[in-house]
């Protein structure tokens, strides 16, 4: 287990991180979001002990990082996957830290194995691909067989196939009884993976609640119907009291209401239904919204820089239209408002 307690971190008069209390909790795979800037990778440098926190402590099992006498028994971390001296092989940099932490030589050869690198151990890493630098910095997070491992962007450099076997390998961890948090920047990813969100913007905690919750609260889920009745459909939805909006394609957009419900009531009124279908909110629509104002770094679009994008929301995806924008109080240039609302 790992336990912040309003955990800070100052950079002169730069407040990186501000006061951050939560749990990460084993048994479960805790995913840790937050924008460019929000003070993630300060966080978990904190926690391995690479820097010292201004105010507050992080502690591992109930302990400080400086205590642990042998720290890779206990938490496994990775952070930066090119920290590898180039002249050495993959087998001999895991060999130095295994002996620094006490961890038996045959040790290296079992997570050479179970990262896929086996066949270049003896290989100087300077040599190595960003995604065999990244299974070698994999590798030396599980050296100790510790029961915390922290991951930071664990898929970046990894070809189809190493995505597949890394997700793999976190959900077995966490399902192993083992504390497992993982940041990343990949939302389609964190969405097949994790179980539990930690969110930060600006240094400060925003959310700390399930995926599932997560979603629900800060993003929109609807169902989508699609009728050659148009007219009885809103006719039978005004009836029933419920509201309903245009979508795209002479569609409609119901929330609110389950889709069981809808094809029930439709079917009591002989109405044709063409689609009837739930579409459910993304992880990253919903880290948008509720990170929307915390956003340190805006990109923008050669024609915002020309001053052809006054159309669009502030942060609105290019072509985005009014109403879009993750501030927007509308959900889509496509929509407008039902007679039934």
């Amino acid at each position: 287990m790992i336990e912040l307690e309003h955990l800070t971190k100052r950079y002169g008069e730069k407040l990186a991180v501000d006061g951050l209390t939560f749990t990460v909790r084993p048994g479960v795979v805790t995913g840790f979001l937050g924008p460019n800037g929000s003070g993630k990778s300060t966080t978990m440098r904190m926690m391995l002990g690479l820097d010292k926190p201004s105010s507050g402590e992080v502690r591992i099992d109930g302990k400080r990082y400086i205590d642990l006498k042998e720290p890779l028994r206990y938490i496994g971390g990775l952070l930066e996957a090119r920290g590898v001296h180039p002249g050495r092989s993959a087998h001999n940099h895991l060999l130095c830290l295994a002996q620094s932490n006490e961890i038996s030589p045959s040790r290296v050869n079992e997570v050479l194995d179970i990262v896929g690198l086996t066949s270049v151990a003896h290989k100087r890493s300077k040599g190595f691909s960003l995604g065999m630098g990244q299974r070698l910095g994999i590798a030396g997070a599980l050296l100790g067989d510790p029961q915390v491992l922290l991951f930071d962007e664990p898929v970046n450099g990894l070809d189809p196939e190493g995505i597949h076997w890394i997700r793999n390998l976190i959900r077995d961890l966490a399902d192993q009884g083992r504390t497992v948090f993982v940041s990343s920047h990949l939302m389609s990813e964190m969405a097949l993976t994790a179980d539990h969100l930690i969110v930060i913007g600006q240094g400060r905690l925003l959310a700390d609640t399930t995926m599932a919750d997560f979603i629900t609260h800060n993003a929109h889920s609807f169902v989508r119907i699609r009728t050659p009745q148009p007219e009885r459909l809103i006719a039978v939805l005004s009836a029933e009291g419920i509201g309903w909006d245009r979508g795209d394609e002479g569609s409609f957009e119901v929330s609110d209401v389950p889709a069981e419900q809808l094809g029930e009531l439709a079917a009591r009124h002989r109405l044709v239904l063409h689609e009837l279908s739930p579409q459910r909110a993304s992880l990253e629509e919903a880290f948008m919204r509720m990170t929307a104002t915390s956003v340190e770094y805006h990109a923008h679009t050669p024609s915002e820089n020309n001053g052809t994008a006054s159309a669009g929301a502030p942060g609105a995806p290019p072509g985005a239209e009014p109403g879009s924008g993750p501030g927007s109080s509308g959900w889509g240039a496509h929509r407008k408002r039902g007679e039934g609302r």
